[in-house]
């Protein structure tokens, strides 16, 4: 009964500690800084799961396409308007390289480095933002992850309590910082937190918005309406310099 209540008492610490250090922000708060109608779009973490989708519906939609990944031969997609170059999050004159002549940027950052401390998604987004502001490139649309900031609590009580404290304390930790680097920057930014994910087929259906999730029970998402709903933010100022979940 101890052990049980330190776990209890752990995962309520952590849930709160996230709330306190991830984003709380206000709809359409903002302004758009000026900005053409994008065309060509640059995808980082393009060979995760989120990614390929992002790679894959963009095309579809007719976008130019750059896709920024470690190891291009690992993304497996072919396409006249689709470019892809090496490069690592973590080295800045690749990134720049990358941003350069880009109209936005949309990031499905991720790793599997779960149970050590990492600064990987934090110091990726901050090389991304200094090579859009370097290159006056506006529009950033990143995925992180119901759970933090004024959406703590809300993947439901199996990762409140389990999944987050035991298996992704320092990933969500460090996507508190992820989130925090965005709003600071001066971009038209916004920022996609969906539940747990799936590699379930575009429904195009899903709720979103400052107050979906659950406080009980597992909501879940897949990538492919995720890459929708992230693909959508590109020309829509909804959720301008704010956070919004995702999830059916």
């Amino acid at each position: 009964m101890k052990l049980f209540l330190v776990f209890l008492l752990y995962g309520t610490a952590l849930s709160v500690g996230l709330r306190r250090r991830g984003l709380r922000s206000i709809a359409g708060s903002a302004d758009p800084m000026p900005e053409g109608r994008p065309t060509r779009v640059l995808i980082v973490g393009a060979t995760g799961g989120t990614g390929r989708q992002l790679v894959e519906q963009a095309l579809a939609r007719g976008y130019v396409v750059t896709a920024l990944a470690r190891d291009p031969s690992a993304l497996r997609v072919e396409h006249p308007r689709l470019t892809v170059v090496q490069g690592n999050v973590l080295d800045y004159p690749s990134v720049e390289a990358a941003v350069r002549d880009q109209d936005a940027v949309l990031s499905a950052l991720g790793h599997k480095q779960f149970f050590r401390p990492t600064r990987t998604l934090s110091e990726g987004t901050r090389n991304v933002l200094r090579a859009m502001e370097t290159h006056r490139v506006r529009r950033f649309v990143c995925e992180t992850t119901l759970g933090i900031g004024d959406s703590a609590g809300r993947m439901g009580l199996y990762y409140t309590f389990f999944v987050i404290p035991v298996i992704l304390p320092f990933y969500f930790w460090d996507k508190t910082r992820q989130e925090r680097l965005i709003a600071a920057s001066g971009l038209n930014w916004v920022v996609v937190r969906p539940g747990a994910l799936t590699n379930g087929a575009k429904r195009g259906r899903y709720r979103h918005g400052r107050t979906v999730g659950s406080l009980l029970w597992t909501v879940r998402i897949s990538r492919a309406d995720v890459a929708d709903f992230m693909l959508n933010q590109m020309s829509d100022n909804t959720y301008l310099r704010a956070a919004s979940g995702v999830c059916w």
